[in-house]
């Protein structure tokens, strides 16, 4: 199913029709792996890209399955934005699956009976990774805005530390969604010799002018907020309102036209208690609301702001000429885009084979033809898990054959 290099719009689409994907509850849903864990790890003696020196800093981290006697199943997951280290099974602290427990666990797209995943939550985060939420070891106090500029390649050499903690010198796969698959690109490009599947999902080389401008109306937000204070805020009131509006205007990119209408139309609801207007909430607009108010409960703005200028700073070859980089791709490769995501649209993706495929990369593309946006790979979608389990585990019995 690659596609061909001359024919950048050939591409194979599988058409997803199974009712109302969006509609699916959470709250009824229970994890066939029951309660997990995450684990922290701590790194000694890491300096970033900016060249800032910590003395060491922790690594929050979950592993599912079990390492195989020669150390070859193991599949690292790279999280989104707002992800974390719990990938799958029931969080003790939320009563909630993991945010991709859809696809990881027994039997499904990547399968806990045949391979070992590793997530950890990204450098800069604020799920039990140091961020700019954490204490700082010379003052016991939050970094804030003194926490460094990060990259996605920070990120990316953290989790190679992390690898190497636990005792794997080379990982069967690397995947992730959005910010997950730049870092997935990044381990591809960076460690050549450490990856041998890599499975970029719904993202691209480098963010367009539009991209970052969301990113932007974001961070403004939180910077506009009266409580962020130039992020001194961890002894005070939280800037609350700021990363819910950014929360808000993030949420519309994920989803789509048709998802939106499907789910919310014109529809009307009983004003709420805080709707200071009179008139009836528009469903859309209690929605968003709702997203906002939620998020701010588990997330640092700071964090937002850092996060988010990562991704808007990457450039999968701003460290070389794009043949070099891609030349010292050993990694095969599986890229998924889908059709209705328009933060991160399929032209992307394609460009991003045509450049693997120039420079001799065996890479398969996959067009999903699903309606619900660039949240597609967070819902349950059997055939993009048929897609993902498919081509890991040939590629596995291709590598032990």
């Amino acid at each position: 199913m690659a596609v061909p290099d001359a024919v950048p719009n050939a591409v194979p689409k599988i058409r997803i029709d199974q009712g109302d994907l969006q509609d699916q509850k959470i709250s009824s849903y229970r994890s066939p792996l029951g309660v997990t864990h995450t684990q922290t790890a701590t790194i000694e003696d890491f300096t970033t890209e900016s060249g800032f020196r910590f003395d060491q800093l922790e690594v929050s981290y979950q592993t599912l399955g079990t390492l195989s006697p020669a150390r070859d199943n193991a599949i690292l997951i790279c999280h989104a934005l707002s992800g974390d280290a719990h990938v799958a099974g029931t969080n003790p602290k939320t009563g909630r699956p993991g945010w991709w427990d859809y696809h990881v666990g027994p039997g499904k797209g990547i399968d806990t009976g045949k391979f070992f995943v590793i997530c950890s939550n990204a450098l800069g985060g604020c799920a039990g990774t140091t961020g700019p939420a954490s204490a700082r070891l010379d003052t016991g106090k939050p970094y804030g805005m003194s926490f460094p500029a990060i990259t996605i390649r920070d990120m990316v050499a953290v989790q190679g530390r992390l690898i190497e903690q636990l005792g794997i010198s080379r990982l069967f796969g690397v995947t992730g969604a959005s910010m997950g698959g730049m870092q997935a690109l990044a381990w591809a490009a960076e460690y050549p010799e450490r990856v041998r599947v890599c499975v970029p999902l719904a993202t691209c080389t480098s963010h367009s002018a539009m991209q970052i401008a969301f990113n932007e109306i974001g961070r403004r937000a939180i910077r506009s907020d009266p409580h962020w204070n130039q992020g001194n805020y961890y002894e005070g009131p939280r800037p609350s309102h700021g990363l819910a509006v950014a929360r808000m205007v993030g949420h519309v990119t994920y989803l789509s036209a048709f998802s939106m209408t499907h789910k919310f139309g014109r529809k009307r609801q009983e004003p709420s208690v805080s709707r200071v207007e009179d008139a009836e909430m528009f469903a859309v607009e209690s929605y968003l609301q709702h997203q906002g108010e939620s998020f701010v409960k588990r997330f640092d703005p700071n964090s937002y702001l850092y996060l988010t200028r990562a991704l808007d700073d990457f450039d999968l070859f701003d460290n070389g000429e794009v043949a070099e980089v891609v030349g010292r791709i050993r990694a095969r490769f599986l890229v998924i885009s889908f059709e209705s995501d328009w933060l991160y649209p399929p032209t992307q993706s394609r460009e991003l084979v045509r450049l693997l495929k120039r420079g001799n990369v065996a890479v398969t593309y996959i067009n999903l033809d699903t309606p619900y946006g660039h949240d597609s790979f967070l819902i349950e979608n059997p055939p993009f898990a048929r897609v993902l389990g498919h081509y890991l585990d040939h590629e596995y019995r291709r590598i032990n054959s």
